[in-house]
């Protein structure tokens, strides 16, 4: 059904996470997660509401079909990168909505990534514990 329809695409990442997003127009928000449902693939309704989130504040639930292809992470950080990918999406859509994604928040890529271990250290911080004898 989708193979030869035209569709908008968006890029989005989170943590360690990057998703592949297509939205297309006149559907009925329908959203695929690598070939699953959303509903199959998120257990949690907060992380449903969290990839919804860019319909909702642009009023547009329900007017769009979403395929998307996301790969690294864990769940929190995937959804993250779903919502980050549709408001890119979104925007090629109709540029008017930059005002609204971004006082949301929706277009920043949310630059927190995990620290790395440095050397002498057991964790990114942690130090070996000290011992006076």
């Amino acid at each position: 059904m989708y193979e030869s329809t035209p569709y908008f695409y968006g890029t989005g990442r989170r943590k360690s996470s990057v998703a592949r997003v297509r939205v297309f127009a006149n559907g009925t928000g329908k959203i695929t997660i690598n070939d699953r449902d959303i509903d199959d693939y998120f257990g949690l309704e907060t992380l449903k509401l969290i990839v919804r989130q860019p319909f909702a504040i642009t009023g547009t639930e329900g007017k769009f079909d979403v395929i998307c292809t996301v790969t690294g992470g864990g769940v929190t950080g995937q959804a993250g990168a779903i919502r980050h990918g549709i408001a890119r999406a979104m925007l090629q859509v109709d540029e008017n909505l930059r005002g609204t994604l971004k006082k949301a928040g929706l277009l920043t890529r949310d630059p927190r990534m995990k620290e790395r271990k440095k050397y002498g250290l057991k964790g990114a911080r942690r130090a070996p514990q000290f011992s006076k004898r």
